[in-house]
């Protein structure tokens, strides 16, 4: 299991890399977080945590049996992945990935974020 600081350098390693941080839903607030996205990345955690909690609220009122892997959303320069961790002692935390959209491939970072999310342990 890897310390938070190691899981944020192993995002940033992550071609087209340039902000990662690691949210509680709940609060909002980013146990750890790095790289020089272009924005304030503790603003981003807390928005993104709202849209993690609509999508499971969502889910629970249309009483679907199952769970969020991750939820990407496409800006004009960046994709924004969403990664909701799973196992004992991750609930309630999510991967919050930033990629510049010109240099990242994003089937890749998504199979390596995947990959990363697994070595989690808070």
């Amino acid at each position: 299991m890897a310390t938070l600081d190691n899981v944020i350098a192993d995002l940033l390693a992550i071609e087209g890399a340039n902000g990662a941080a690691i949210v509680d839903i709940d609060s909002g607030m980013a146990l750890a977080s790095g790289g020089t996205p272009g924005f304030d990345l503790n603003v981003a955690a807390a928005g993104n945590s709202n849209v993690v909690r609509a999508k499971l609220r969502t889910i629970g009122d249309l009483e679907l049996k199952d769970e969020v892997e991750d939820i990407l959303i496409t800006l004009g320069s960046q994709y924004h992945l969403i990664n909701v961790l799973k196992g004992q002692g991750n609930s309630g935390l999510f991967i919050y990935l930033v990629l510049n959209r010109v240099t990242a491939n994003l089937a890749l970072a998504r199979h390596k974020l995947r990959a990363v999310a697994a070595t989690v342990a808070v």
